[in-house]
C-alpha cells in the first residue's frame, strides 16, 4: 500500500517524531535515525553505480583503473569525512557528527576494501610473490597497505564488545586513523606521476584536519575549580 506524502509530512511531525528538537533546534534520536539512513543509501550510492557501470559496460576502456580510481578516492573522501568528526565538535559545537563516525569508519574500510581487491585480483591476479615485491619495491604501495593494515584493525575493534574489552586502550589505538590518513594521501600523492593537483587538495585538507587537532581549543575550566 503507497504512503502519500502528506502522511509521511504527519507521521513525522507527530509528537515524539519530530526530526529537530523545537527548542534547541538538535536533531531528535528520530532525526539521527533518518540522518543514518539517508547517510548510508548516499554512501553506498558510488559502488552501486560503479557496480551498474560494469555490467553495462559503462566504465570505459580500462575498466579496472575506473574501478580502481573510483574505489580509492572514496576511501580517501571517507576517510576525510572521519577525521573532520573531531574539529566539526571542537569547533562548530557539532555534536551530531559523532553519532555517525563509527558508520564513516565502516564505510573507508569498505571502499578501501575493494580498492585493494581490485590490484590483488585484476591487476596481480592473486600472486602473492609479486604483491610483495611490490609492497617492497613502490613506495606508494608501501603506503596503501599501512593504511589499509590501520584501518583493518580500527574496523575489527569498532564494535561495542571490543571497545569493552580495550576499556583505556580504544582511544590511543583508534589514534591511528590520523597515520592511516597520512599513509592514504602519500598513496594517491605518490601514485599520480605529473598532474599532482587532485592529490594535493587531499594533501591540503589532511594538513588542516590534523592541525585542527593539535590546535584545539581547550576546555574552559569549571567555575568550582580553584
Amino acid at each position: 500500500m503507497a504512503i502519500r506524502s502528506s502522511e509521511l509530512t504527519s507521521s513525522l511531525m507527530t509528537p515524539g517524531t519530530n526530526l529537530f528538537n523545537p527548542k534547541s533546534g538538535a536533531l531528535t534520536d528520530h532525526g539521527l535515525l533518518w540522518l543514518k539512513r539517508l547517510f548510508f543509501l548516499g554512501a553506498c550510492a558510488p559502488a552501486l553505480l560503479m557496480l551498474v557501470g560494469g555490467i553495462r559496460g559503462q566504465l570505459g576502456a580500462e575498466p579496472v583503473d575506473a574501478v580502481t580510481r573510483v574505489t580509492g578516492i572514496w576511501t580517501l573522501n571517507f576517510l576525510m569525512m572521519t577525521l573532520a568528526v573531531a574539529p566539526l565538535r571542537y569547533y562548530l559545537g557539532w555534536f551530531w557528527p559523532l553519532r555517525l563516525r563509527r558508520m564513516l569508519g565502516l564505510f573507508t574500510f569498505f571502499y578501501a576494501s575493494l580498492h585493494l581487491a581490485t590490484y590483488v585480483v585484476f591487476e596481480q591476479f592473486f600472486d602473492v610473490a609479486e604483491i610483495v615485491k611490490d609492497i617492497l619495491k613502490r613506495p606508494y604501495i608501501t603506503a596503501g597497505m599501512l593504511a589499509f593494515g590501520i584501518l583493518f584493525l580500527l574496523a575489527m575493534t569498532s564494535t561495542n564488545r571490543m571497545i569493552r574489552h580495550l576499556g583505556k586502550h580504544w582511544k590511543p589505538l583508534h589514534r591511528l586513523v590520523y597515520v592511516a590518513g597520512i599513509a592514504g594521501v602519500l598513496h594517491f600523492f605518490w601514485l599520480v606521476k605529473r598532474d599532482v593537483t587532485e592529490p594535493g587538495i587531499y594533501v591540503i585538507v589532511l594538513c588542516v584536519l590534523l592541525c585542527s587537532r593539535l590546535l584545539k581549543p581547550r576546555r574552559r575550566k569549571s567555575a568550582h575549580s580553584s
